[in-house]
């Protein structure tokens, strides 16, 4: 699809011309408050501290993309966003709540699709719906409109055997949107993806992040793509090596559609490296 400008600090004020300066941002509602977090997993060779000390906000509406090297922490911290691990230290606030056990209003979209391989396109998306709707005719309906969403009908009998990367990564982003959340968790969800794929999944993504249709509000996308992250991100937070602790979070002052070519998208590039580095 065409890139369009998708800039959306909050449902009120969303302006489809240009990225908003930082000092200039509305005061948008806090989703997640990180204070003080920290992650220790204990291996056969030891505690190992995977995050250290994790303080930030994320606010209603915005693309943040999470950057940092390999081992840093990156997947994790999506994990303890969702709720699938809890924290060794700290605390991970939900709209001013303590977040305890699964966040329902949070879904995940992963790296290698995650899709189960003996049942087909229609009933991998209506996997998530099962606890959530019980109306079986409510439930086909809100699988077939996610599906048709994210450009995959006819193919609803389909398996995942029978799909390229794109499409099965496509399932697994209808799966993740038909329980509607407010925030979407994507952990590299276009790296096993051919250049193409990859570059019409992320236009497509920014499509659905500002279609009006679709509850999505907010969207945390894990990369160990630095350009990606500058593409489509209106803010990148950047983690050290391991233990994971926060080096830069650098709001992404260019208009949407982004170009590589222009001297300012390579001085973020440049200013991530540096951080990195």
């Amino acid at each position: 699809m065409d890139n369009q400008n998708f800039d959306k600090p909050s449902e009120q004020n969303f302006d489809q011309s240009s990225t908003p300066s930082s000092e200039h941002r509305p005061e948008q509602k806090i989703v997640f408050e990180i204070k003080g977090l920290r992650k220790r997993f204990h291996l056969p060779q030891g505690e190992v501290t995977v995050l250290d000390d994790l303080n930030f906000e994320t606010r209603k509406g915005e693309f943040i993309a999470i950057v940092g090297p390999s081992g840093a922490g990156k997947s994790t911290l999506l994990r303890l966003l969702n709720g699938l691990n809890s924290p060794s230290e700290g605390q991970v606030f939900y709209k001013g709540e303590l977040q305890r056990g699964i966040n329902s209003n949070t879904a995940m979209v992963f790296q290698n699709f995650a899709l189960l391989p003996w049942l087909d396109v229609y009933q991998n998306v209506l996997l998530g719906l099962e606890d959530r709707i019980d109306d079986p005719i409510q439930r086909k309906a809100k699988a077939e409109y996610y599906i048709e969403k994210v450009g995959l009908e006819g193919y609803e009998d389909a398996y995942p055997r029978e799909l390229s990367g794109g499409m099965k990564q496509r399932v697994g982003l209808a799966r993740a949107l038909a329980v509607e959340p407010k925030v979407l968790l994507m952990d590299e969800p276009f790296s096993s993806l051919d250049v193409l794929t990859s570059i019409n999944l992320r236009d497509e993504l920014l499509d659905i992040w500002a279609d009006r249709d679709i509850p999505v509000h907010t969207i945390i996308m894990v990369t160990h793509m630095i350009e990606e992250a500058i593409e489509l991100a209106d803010r990148v937070i950047v983690l050290s090596n391991r233990p994971g602790r926060i080096v830069g979070d650098l709001f992404i002052e260019l208009p949407r559609p982004r170009s590589k070519s222009d001297p300012k998208f390579a001085e973020y590039t440049d200013k991530v490296f540096s951080l990195l580095a």
